[in-house]
């Protein structure tokens, strides 16, 4: 690549931080990180070393995976390394190198924080703030006493070091303590490392506390201050880098799915033990337009990627496939599939998200999106979209797109009366945000349009939730079925391929996918008449709401079609029939 290819590509990169690679065809050449992936790639129009020039050069493509934090990237790129070990990173190490903790392959196990591990070593890091590391070391040896000190200066001692005198060590080298109470002292260290924060923040707090009320104020100041550090130790990584929990599973695939005209990209997430390892991008030709597009893709994806790779312990999906005969094979296969509504596993699922709808050119789509409708300006957009299960379930969704790109912070979303009514369930959403709005309740920048998912119907009803208000906001609609952009005075037809379409189907689709997760999350957390039945668990719940829409739709099944959903049976279809 010559420095004009760099400086474009470069430029249709975000300012996140993120991994970036060298590829030659599908050979990594190199794989670094950073805290602005634009500024950092536009570097290498000017490398800044013979080596690196010959890297750029003989590169044909850069490739980005984006992630949440600093630290985040660190660690994929960490992993992205050990598993390519492309050829330029052995030879073009950064600067800045970061440290690790290793406790070594020893009988009697030293702790150190190094940059140059050894092979057999147990290593955990790397980390981002050395101080932090430092100090967190010396807490776990001060409770739990394990040593610093070198296998040369370990062996052969007949009396202990200075490091026993002063509480660092308790001393296994002169059998100050034996080697079986040292190994369960080892062990809560690894726990530590492994990410339960307590094993160390529990005996520092109840050191402060006592501290205090011995009135040795300085010391429990000291001690606050490291009980601080050990608490946000682990959440230097952020929360999304992690998806082990008490469920036991070890390898996690996040899939996130973006749709772009007749193609789909599919990104792939992949956790092992906890820590992000791997991110893929796979393209797709997209089924025909609809609601159930996302889940269509998946259904289709899922299968065929699988087919010859090994299946992780669990799927975290954006939205349920819906394919009674993928759902039965991942559950013969004892894949747990999820579709997080909040917390640590949503953050994944907005991870992945943000993967699959990386693309240069934003600011040129919010620039053709203005010119083409004729708005001074569409630098923030906000999305609407309404879901529910006939007339159960209600909720609205309100996204937000800024230049181009999702503002998650920004986003919003609200439980609806419940009624079988798209419009009136719009009007009332419209006019909860436009309120707000004009109340100052609402402590987001107004936008400058509003889009509708949905069409002359939904679009007429969020324009009379504006008047009545009074809240002066331009707002189109985006029919799903033929794709065409509604306005109050006419009807937009755009090609497939039109840069401005694609930034209001990111922003509709998102608005749907978010208000779809929030209708799960409702659908499932609410009791229904299929609690009282027997042999109706939560999953087996689940299945049927899934298959019919709700529990009228249940009601209304025949037992054949009830047996057939999996985990019910002649039985319970016997006994859905009578209850319901």
């Amino acid at each position: 690549m010559d420095a004009e290819s760099v400086r474009e590509r470069a430029g249709d990169l975000p300012a996140d931080p993120g991994v970036y690679q060298f590829l030659d065809g599908e050979q990594v050449l190199y794989v670094g990180k950073a805290v602005d992936l634009r500024s950092r790639v536009r570097s290498y129009a000017d490398p800044r070393s013979r080596r690196i020039a010959r890297m750029v050069d003989r590169a044909r493509t850069i490739d980005v995976a984006v992630t949440d934090t600093e630290t985040q990237a660190l660690l994929l790129e960490a992993n992205m390394i050990k598993r390519h070990q492309p050829r330029y990173n052995v030879r073009l190490k950064d600067d800045k190198s970061y440290p690790l903790v290793q406790l070594t392959d020893h009988a009697v196990p030293r702790i150190e924080i190094t940059r140059d591990p050894d092979e057999a070593a147990t290593v955990y890091g790397p980390y981002t703030k050395r101080g932090e590391v430092e100090t967190v070391v010396k807490a776990l040896r001060e409770i739990y006493g394990v040593r610093g000190c070198s296998d040369h200066k370990y062996s052969g001692r007949d009396r202990p070091c200075l490091d026993y005198e002063v509480g660092l060590c308790t001393a296994p080298c002169t059998g100050e303590i034996s080697e079986a109470d040292y190994a369960e002292d080892v062990e809560s260290v690894r726990r530590f490392f492994e990410g339960e924060t307590g094993v160390l923040a529990t005996p520092l707090r109840s050191a402060m506390e006592q501290a205090s009320q011995d009135q040795e104020f300085e010391r429990a100041a000291n001690l606050r201050d490291r009980l601080d550090t050990v608490e946000r130790f682990h959440g230097e990584g952020g929360a999304a880098v992690s998806s082990e929990d008490d469920r036991g599973e070890r390898a996690v695939d996040v899939l996130g799915v973006a749709v772009e005209g007749e193609e789909a990209t599919v990104a792939r997430l992949h956790s092992e033990g906890g820590q992000l390892v791997d991110r893929e991008r796979h393209t797709v030709a997209a089924p025909e337009s609809g609601p159930d597009q996302i889940p269509r893709v998946l259904a289709a994806f899922v299968p065929q990627y699988y087919a010859e790779r090994t299946l992780s312990d669990a799927l975290l999906l954006p939205e349920h496939p819906d394919d009674e005969e993928l759902d039965a094979w991942l559950d013969a296969e004892g894949v747990a599939v999820r579709v997080p509504g909040a917390g640590r596993e949503a953050k994944l699922i907005e991870l992945a998200l943000k993967n699959a709808r990386r693309s240069g050119g934003r600011r040129d789509e919010v620039g053709a999106l203005e010119s083409a409708l004729g708005v001074d300006a569409a630098d923030r957009i906000e999305g609407f979209d309404v879901s529910h299960a006939q007339g159960t379930a209600v909720v609205g969704s309100d996204v937000t797109f800024v230049d181009g790109s999702r503002e998650s912070a920004d986003y919003r979303r609200k439980k609806l009366d419940e009624r079988n009514d798209d419009y009136a369930n719009m009007r009332t959403l419209i006019g909860w945000r436009a309120s707000r709005a004009v109340e100052g309740r609402d402590d987001r920048p107004d936008p400058d349009l509003l889009l509708i998912d949905g069409g002359e119907g939904q679009l007429s009803a969020a324009r009379d939730a504006l008047d009545d208000v009074g809240w002066d906001v331009p707002a189109v609609a985006l029919a799903k079925d033929e794709e065409l952009v509604i306005t109050p005075d006419q009807t937009y037809d755009w090609p497939d391929d039109a840069p401005q379409l694609h930034l209001l189907q990111r922003v509709r689709d998102e608005a749907h996918r978010f208000a779809v997760q929030y209708h799960q999350t409702v659908r499932d957390d609410v009791s229904t008449a299929l609690d009282d039945v027997p042999g109706i668990g939560p999953e087996t719940r689940k299945r049927l709401l899934r298959r019919f829409g709700s529990v009228d739709g249940v009601r209304a099944a025949s037992p054949d079609e009830l047996a057939s959903i999996d985990g019910v049976g002649e039985k319970t279809a016997a006994t859905l029939d009578e209850r319901l």
